[in-house]
């Protein structure tokens, strides 16, 4: 049984009561549950049948070393309906799934743990999509961090696609909608629009070629957290997350991404206020850019000048100076 199928009524708000909800709800969690166990019995023995087959040999190395652990970061707030259309599709080889909870009325939280007993709720402290994921990022214990969405608008099946890029040299997978093989169906035509213009203005005031920038679905190594110093509070963190890994010499990629419907419910994203945000994100950007370019050449000058001083030219005494008369002739030279 697919859990998508599984009974859509259940998670309808306006086709079905509380308690029916609630009660498939469980019947999901536990489909869910059960493919979670199956595919790890499935890895399980195919292990064990390759041991077998190779009478005990040595496994062969990783190309990249070690496999490295993954964790989901997916903030939410009141997205207890989407929730089983996200969580079960997320691959059984994460290591950990945060959710972050801003708050959530809805059961967001309990739903969450019935999909998936092991996932981590991260209670949010302040305000807004940036805050929720700066609370999951600093609660990610995994080598590689992934941005996930909770309304079913960015697709968990993926997450394969960024993991490869990062193990394959990146240091930032950015998702983009508008690259070869990537789409929307959510996106309408005014926001294409004004993504269009950030993306041209980006590329004139920081270089770079990329085609998305207003795009949420992205993954990183979490040793690079420092180097993009995120401080932003609302859906401007993903802006300022693609022109700080960019302009702070990251090995940016971008992975085609379609970016589908929301499941249930609004979008919070309000195109002209947070289209504003995101200008103010751009301009200020480029202003810090400009404000550490100068303060690079007045550090360089310093130490030009403190390793080459000026050589100071000899001066000559008054008595130098005075014409000095030969005693034999009596001519002044």
């Amino acid at each position: 049984m697919d859990v998508l199928e599984t009974s859509q009524l259940a998670v309808d708000p306006e086709r079905a009561p509380a308690g029916v909800r609630s009660l498939d709800i469980e019947r999901i969690a536990v489909v869910a549950t059960d493919e979670r166990n199956h595919l790890r019995e499935v890895d399980r023995s195919h292990q064990h049948e390759e041991i077998d087959r190779n009478h005990h040999r040595e496994p062969v190395a990783v190309p990249f070393g070690a496999l490295p652990s993954v964790s989901v970061v997916v903030p939410a707030l009141n997205e207890a309906p989407n929730l089983p259309y996200v969580l079960p599709l997320i691959p059984a080889w994460v290591s950990e799934v945060i959710l972050v909870d801003g708050g959530s009325t809805d059961g967001t939280a309990e739903v969450a743990r019935a999909l998936m007993p092991e996932i981590r709720i991260v209670a949010q402290t302040g305000r807004g999509k940036g805050n929720a994921l700066r609370s999951g990022f600093a609660s990610a214990t995994g080598d590689i961090i992934v941005m996930l969405d909770a309304d079913g608008s960015t697709l968990p099946t993926e997450i394969p696609a960024f993991v490869g890029v990062l193990m394959a040299g990146a240091d930032f997978a950015k998702g983009s909608r508008f690259s070869q093989g990537g789409g929307s169906e959510d996106i309408s035509f005014f926001r294409h629009l004004g993504n269009l213009y950030f993306v041209l203005m980006a590329r004139l005031l920081f270089g770079g070629r990329y085609t998305d920038l207003c795009y949420g679905y992205n993954a990183f190594w979490r040793r690079h957290l420092p180097t993009l110093d995120l401080d932003a509070d609302g859906f401007e963190v993903e802006t300022m997350m693609n022109l700080r890994a960019l302009q702070r010499g990251l090995r940016v990629v971008e992975v085609s991404s379609f970016e589908a419907c929301r499941k249930f419910g609004n979008s919070r994203l309000r195109a002209v206020p947070d289209g504003l945000r995101v200008l103010r994100i751009v301009l200020r950007e480029r202003l810090a850019r400009q404000g550490r370019r100068w303060s690079t050449r007045r550090r360089r000058r310093s130490w030009v000048f403190q390793h080459n001083p000026p050589v100071a030219m000899p001066v000559l005494s008054d008595a130098l100076a005075e014409p000095v008369a030969e005693p034999s002739t009596g001519i002044a030279v």
